[in-house]
């Protein structure tokens, strides 16, 4: 007797919590969120992220503040919105690393991306530019040609291991038939320099970081990794206008939260991102950057970040590349 009395209060006090908790959500927000960055300020995800934050912050009427936890390729940020909780006042804005490091790095963070996160919105994507030194090619079939003539005298190179612009380069190699290094540095700045210095042949890398140098003619910009042209480069042909078709690779940056998020908190945040549309000075900010805003959500956003983990696992696999 007394066991279902005590079995009928457990009951009662859930039921009772249920509206509360329904209250909670269909407030959100009611205080101020925070949003994780896991790479140190001024970086590409830190803008993106900054410039979101403002953008919910303002429609939302809550501050939505940045809080950049740099470590581990990214894995101190995401275990630090993870331990916060399920409940919208941690979120985490990050690019395509978060999805696939389980794919190209040796030790797998103790977190699955796909598992253990709500996948709430891909903000942006944006192709890559292929620039090369000056005197290396002036086109992508003749890089190949010299590349092939002179293998030792060429390479590609990446200012991060796993990065979009890495996966681009051995890709290329492989659809090329290419039998070239690629150059790994620690971050773009260096690469960039070497790339003007002639100390390597060429890179696949964000607009916003190489297509002012090709402006100047320190560079010279070969192809670009979309499906079109962008109208920031209109001169400069795809892939497959070069002669290299299905050949498609993006920087991209989504939105999560913890795994958990109650539905209405997710659909408000949602809904949120996707008034981007609305906000004609923001979205020409991210057109000026080279990326295209998406504010795809649900299972068009958990689709294309299972398309990205299988390009890259592919293409570990093709390539035969080590993880590290």
């Amino acid at each position: 007797m007394m066991r279902r009395q005590i079995k009928m209060l457990v009951v009662s006090a859930a039921i009772a919590c249920l509206p509360l908790m329904s209250v909670r959500a269909e407030d959100y927000p009611n205080r101020p969120v925070r949003v994780i960055v896991p790479f140190a300020a001024g970086g590409a995800v830190d803008v993106v992220a900054r410039v979101m934050a403002q953008h919910l912050s303002d429609k939302l009427g809550q501050n939505f503040y940045v809080e950049n936890r740099p470590g581990a390729s990214g894995n101190v940020g995401a275990n630090a919105v993870l331990q916060a909780g399920a409940d919208g006042y941690s979120l985490l804005i990050s690019a395509s690393t978060f999805v696939v490091n389980p794919i190209v790095a040796m030790e797998k963070p103790n977190f699955d991306p796909m598992k253990d996160f709500t996948q709430i919105a891909l903000i942006a994507k944006g192709p890559l530019l292929f620039i090369v030194h000056p005197d290396a090619a002036t086109s992508v079939k003749d890089f190949v040609d010299r590349a092939k003539a002179n293998p030792s005298k060429y390479n590609l190179s990446t200012g991060g291991y796993g990065s979009a612009g890495h996966m681009s380069a051995e890709s290329f190699k492989i659809k090329a038939g290419l039998n070239i290094p690629v150059v790994l540095y620690r971050g773009t700045g260096p690469v960039l320099n070497d790339l003007v210095g002639g100390h390597v042949s060429g890179l696949l890398d964000p607009l916003v970081t190489s297509l002012p140098l090709a402006q100047s003619g320190k560079v010279k910009a070969l192809a670009i990794s979309g499906t079109a042209r962008s109208p920031l480069a209109p001169d400069v042909p795809t892939f497959a206008e070069a002669g290299f078709g299905n050949f498609e690779f993006y920087t991209w940056y989504g939105l999560w939260a913890p795994a958990g998020l109650p539905a209405n908190v997710l659909a408000k945040i949602e809904a949120t991102v996707q008034d981007v549309r609305k906000a004609p000075d923001t979205l020409k900010w991210f057109g000026a950057q080279g990326l295209e805003f998406s504010g795809a959500t649900g299972a068009a956003f958990q689709d294309f970040e299972r398309d990205e983990q299988t390009k890259y696992e592919e293409i570990m696999k093709v390539g035969n590349i080590a993880k590290q």
